[in-house]
């Protein structure tokens, strides 16, 4: 199968990487990761304003109607860029469960959402600033308490939550659609590892050479590329299967997990001790691969999925 984004998901892409790029992402995420929410909640409402959160809604709620295809567009630019708050549960899971007024709240970017789905995704993230708290298995969350619970990523602010539920119907395809963001996170990512450190090999000296003309580094800058691209196809054949979905977004998972592990690996051996400072960038998207390779499901358990679908 050849599969080609189109020129207006190819231009989608570009303008949310410019917003980003020129966002100051770094600082975002860490003042959001300190608990001071602003210049991130002005940022996800200009991500609002680009139509994020109302890819998945439905045109009578005020949504674009877009498919999962433009979901991985979007959640690949999200994860190049480490941008912190609810973005997966709100405009990948949230559509497929909430309706009328709220989901046009949700697509207009006036609401956040946030969601577990014990026993994959226990936490809530960010639920103190979400404004609808969502159990897949058991509905709506209301009279919601929330316990900060501490996360390798300060950035992800998880919370355990307590509170009453009622039912409400949500499409069994909503676990898979986190899952899918999710894996598209992972991926843009590890391409932002796989670019800085392409860009650290041609700076850093070492013996009078850049450390990017050593073959041995090389190797190691090519095992990623091959990595994220393998990955790659994977993440957009999920997105347009049918049937096959949850096997096909499962395998997506595992392999977008391990390219991105890979290359975050990768990227602290190039950068060496800079890679550990806590000033530097990089480390936002160490710890934030390291939690995102377990969020939506461990590898153990999607692989299980994936044979599960082969049977």
């Amino acid at each position: 199968m050849k599969f080609q984004l189109s020129p207006e998901q190819r231009q989608f892409s570009a303008s949310l990487h410019d917003l980003l790029g020129g966002a100051d992402t770094a600082a975002v995420a860490r003042a959001w990761a300190a608990g001071s929410p602003e210049r991130g909640l002005k940022l996800l409402r200009a991500l609002a304003d680009l139509g994020v959160p109302a890819l998945l809604v439905g045109e009578g709620h005020g949504g674009l109607g877009g498919t999962r295809v433009d979901l991985v567009v979007a959640f690949e630019a999200l994860g190049y860029h480490a941008v912190p708050g609810p973005l997966v549960e709100t405009a990948a899971v949230a559509p497929a469960v909430l309706t009328g007024d709220r989901l046009a709240a949700l697509a207009g970017g006036d609401l956040l959402a946030t969601v577990v789905a014990p026993p994959e995704v226990p936490l809530a993230l960010d639920a103190d600033v979400a404004g609808v708290v969502l159990d897949l298995d058991e509905g709506e969350v209301s009279d919601v308490g929330i316990d900060l619970v501490r996360s390798v990523d300060p950035a992800r602010r998880l919370f355990r939550i307590t509170g009453t539920t009622r039912t409400t119907a949500a499409d069994p395809a909503a676990f898979d659609l986190g899952v899918l963001a999710v894996s598209a996170q992972l991926l843009g990512a590890g391409q932002w590892l796989l670019d800085a450190s392409v860009a650290y090999a041609k700076q850093r000296s070492q013996y009078g050479r850049a450390i990017g003309e050593y073959q041995a580094v090389k190797h190691l800058l090519a095992d990623v590329v091959t990595q994220l691209e393998l990955a790659r196809p994977l993440l957009y054949g999920a997105a347009v299967a049918g049937e096959t979905f949850t096997r096909d977004v499962s395998a997506a998972k595992v392999m977008a997990g391990d390219a991105a592990y890979l290359a975050a690996r990768t990227a602290l051996q190039v950068h060496g001790a800079i890679g550990y400072t806590a000033e530097h960038d990089l480390g936002l998207r160490l710890t934030k691969v390291r939690a995102l390779a377990g969020a939506w499901g461990t590898g153990a358990f999607h692989r299980e999925r994936v044979l599960a679908g082969l049977r």
